[in-house]
């Protein structure tokens, strides 16, 4: 039997974070268990043009930064901090992998293995059992794990003889279609779209089926460093907006007006904000696309038919069928944080997801009650400051800009309003 401090489920960001976390602030042992060959969690499975959709020096582990802090100066993101491609995470995590992690002597890494549900470990290759004593906790980072879909069927029928696609295979198609279908409303979506209009497709040959709208949220009040001031009046803006807005219909408008929030559509109301981030190029890029179908759900695709909720478009043998419509996150029962032999990893806050994990690996290093734990968390403000993957960090730095006198000064005026505004406001589905 083999012994480990931590048994970690997964290897993707949270897994990661956490497992840095506890290197630097413990003298813990950890095994990460991954279903995966690589430690990068579902980047591995990401179609090849995917980016993040915020600035590279915000992800990934604290004590390794990715990327080089560089503006792009070039595409959709010019003018603001680089974003990762795929390949670039990939490349990051195995890095952290193999010159943080097993070098530290205290990570054994086991890729390609189930985690049977206590303290038990399967090779997916060869089917051997490995037991572990597992000296402090389990700590599963799948309980809110999203589905993709690279690794999802597409939640609709589809006849034989219908050509259709995650959008990872569309890089290599052949034949070559005569138009397409991109289905789904949301950030793969909107990568897909402008990922096609990048390679000179017409938009006037892409179809584009949108179940419903989505509010966004504008990369330029998330660059750090000197785009920090563009952070705080970020933050400004939501706290005066949630203080006086009447309805969240109101609060979304009042974000709008400041171009905090986006749409691509502005004849159709969002009923979704999933937190995902765009720029203004891309914006425009997709709003060139005026063949929108607004009927609901595809129910299933057949030879020269679409079949939606509310109606039929036809199609074709040579159209492309592109799904981007797996159902993402679960919606799982909130349950404790931290209990008795298990960290159940689940969100905790607005903001960067990276951020988050890294704090919860530093909250069970340096708090030994549970009870505790679930009571003060995250209020480890002393590490959180330094931590390069927290997006105010450097506030200090630009205290006196005039944007952050300026914001500063509308957080004093509308926060106390806010806090109790915000009970009123019905969370966006």
């Amino acid at each position: 039997m083999l012994e480990t401090d931590y048994l970690v489920i997964g290897a993707g960001a949270a897994g990661m974070a956490i497992t840095d976390a506890l290197l630097t602030h413990s003298d813990a042992t950890v095994t990460i268990v991954d279903r995966r060959h690589a430690p990068g969690g579902h980047w591995i499975d990401a179609y090849p043009f995917v980016r993040l959709h915020q600035p590279s020096t915000f992800y990934g582990v604290d004590s390794m930064p990715l990327g080089d802090d560089k503006i792009d100066s070039t595409g959709w993101n010019a003018g603001f901090y680089e974003l990762a491609t795929a390949d670039e995470i990939r490349s990051y995590y195995a890095r952290v992998m193999e010159h943080r992690f097993l070098t530290s002597g205290r990570v054994r890494y086991l890729p390609c293995s189930d985690h049977l549900g206590d303290e038990r470990v399967v090779s997916r290759l060869t089917g051997a059992t490995q037991e572990f004593r597992v000296g402090r906790k389990i700590i599963d980072t799948t309980y809110v794990e999203g589905r993709i879909p690279a690794t999802s069927a597409p939640p609709f029928d589809v006849a034989d003889g219908v050509r259709w696609a995650p959008p990872g295979a569309i890089t290599h198609l052949d034949p070559q279609p005569d138009d397409f279908v991109v289905i789904g409303a949301g950030k793969t979506a909107v990568d897909t779209c402008v990922w096609l209009i990048e390679q000179s497709v017409a938009p006037s040959s892409i179809r584009w089926v949108k179940p419903r709208e989505s509010w966004w949220l504008n990369r330029r009040f998330f660059q750090p460093h000197d785009g920090l001031p563009e952070i705080y009046r970020g933050v400004a803006i939501q706290l005066e907006a949630m203080a006086k807005a009447t309805s969240l219909q109101d609060l979304y408008a009042r974000l709008e007006a400041e171009r905090f929030a986006l749409r691509v559509d502005t004849a159709v109301t969002p009923t979704m904000c999933r937190g995902a981030i765009i720029s203004e190029a891309e914006l425009e890029m997709v709003r060139r696309i005026e063949q929108v179908i607004r009927l609901g759900h595809v129910r299933s695709i057949g030879r020269d038919t679409i079949t939606l909720d509310q109606g039929e478009v036809p199609t074709g043998a040579r159209t492309l069928h592109i799904h981007c419509a797996a159902p993402g996150l679960p919606q799982r029962a909130l349950r404790p944080m931290f209990e008795p032999g298990r960290i159940t990893v689940q969100p905790f806050m607005w903001g960067f997801a990276c951020f988050q994990f890294a704090m919860l690996g530093v909250a069970e290093a340096l708090i030994g009650d549970d009870d505790e734990k679930n009571r003060l968390f995250p209020p480890i403000a002393y590490w959180a400051k330094k931590s390069r993957l927290n997006l105010v960090a450097e506030g200090d730095r630009y205290g006196e800009h005039p944007t952050m006198i300026e914001a500063r000064e509308r957080i004093r005026r509308h926060g106390a309003a806010t806090a109790v505004a915000i009970q009123t406001l019905t969370v966006v589905p």
